[in-house]
């Protein structure tokens, strides 16, 4: 599996072969071959590179489960990333999941509870049957806010797992093995998450027309999403039938719901609580803070933990050793070994 290993830390280096063949003396059709499979380097060469990408030797080496099938969503045309940067995204997401998937197959593939059935939604014009719907599919009551939105797709089998690019990526989806996946940028905040979590479950659920125009599908995607999140019936309950302005107060129903005062106001608009002018004076006020782009968080993050479960159990019942465990997570022994020791 070197040649999609390199392909992988030259990727998240965001290096160009040019700039990598430079580094290491050789011709850009070189890494070309080397990702190819059609050549591998000579030791000397395979140090150079690990030197230049800042891994080891060993890491090129890292055996790959070639049983996977991965199936990758696409990417917005809205998106403002390179080529090169959806690339890296498609790459970090087989190299996880082949990490991931190898701790599950040392366990036994029914550690996983069994995932909702992928595009058996069919599509109405109307966002909060549509929410409703998907909230139903996918166990959830259909009020009430839902904390620990990541750990709770966990336990219904829905993968997810965060990949850095830059601010540019907020998330993506996919099925590995025929199970649904997430993908998402850990450098945004905890409610743009949840809001994209939900905007790409939209995508893996329902059953899109074919003649359906992208513009139109993302802007069901994301009504759905905050109808998902914050529910006609619990806009009404929490906020009265008519307010007048956005107020103080909304920021804990806000908190209680685990979404921005940005969807907040948006769903009150939308719902009738809130007079479109009030709506839009609020707009304003926001973008003078900044809050389209960087609005404060005001809940706690929520972080995929299952796959360190995995590991640390199959560790734990001495299926794998605990160096196997870190290497299997990609972190140094020193981090996970205090993890397995017995609580005194």
């Amino acid at each position: 599996m070197f040649s999609k290993n390199l392909k992988y830390y030259r990727l998240r280096k965001q290096m160009s072969k040019k700039e990598l063949a430079e580094k290491v003396n050789v011709t850009p059709m070189a890494i070309t071959n080397y990702e190819n499979g059609d050549r591998k380097p000579n030791m000397e060469t395979m140090k150079a590179l690990a030197d230049a990408l800042d891994v080891r030797v060993t890491d090129f080496l890292a055996v790959r489960n070639g049983r996977i099938v991965f199936s990758h969503g696409g990417f917005r045309k809205s998106n403002s990333l390179s080529a090169e940067q959806q690339e890296y995204v498609r790459e970090f997401v087989e190299e996880y999941f082949s990490r991931f998937m190898t701790a599950v197959e040392i366990l036994g593939g029914d550690v996983l509870p069994a995932a909702p059935q992928c595009h058996a939604l069919p599509l109405s014009g109307d966002a909060e049957k549509n929410a409703a719907a998907l909230r139903t599919h996918l166990g959830f009551a259909e009020s009430g806010p839902i904390e620990d939105l990541t750990g709770k797709l966990e336990n219904k089998g829905i993968l997810v797992c965060e990949c850095k690019v830059n601010n540019k990526f907020s998330g993506m989806n996919g099925l590995v093995d025929g199970r649904p996946f997430i993908v998402l940028n850990p450098e945004m905040n905890p409610e743009r998450n949840r809001s994209t979590i939900i905007h790409e479950l939209a995508h893996l659920m329902f059953r899109w027309p074919e003649d359906m125009e992208e513009k139109a599908i993302e802007k069901m995607a994301t009504a759905v999403g905050g109808a998902f999140l914050f529910p006609k019936t619990d806009a009404i309950r929490e906020l009265g039938i008519r307010r007048s302005a956005v107020t103080g107060d909304m920021i804990l129903v806000a908190r209680e719901y685990g979404i921005s005062m940005l969807l907040l106001a948006k769903r009150a608009e939308i719902c009738r609580i809130l007079p479109s002018t009030a709506a839009r004076a609020f707009y304003v006020v926001a973008a003078r803070a900044g809050w389209q782009t960087a609005e404060p968080s005001r809940i706690p993050a929520e972080k995929p933990a299952l796959f360190e479960q995995l590991v640390y159990r199959a560790v734990n019942e001495g299926e794998i050793s605990v160096q196997r465990g870190a290497e299997l997570l990609g972190v140094p022994y020193d981090s996970i070994a205090p993890m397995l020791a017995a609580v005194q």
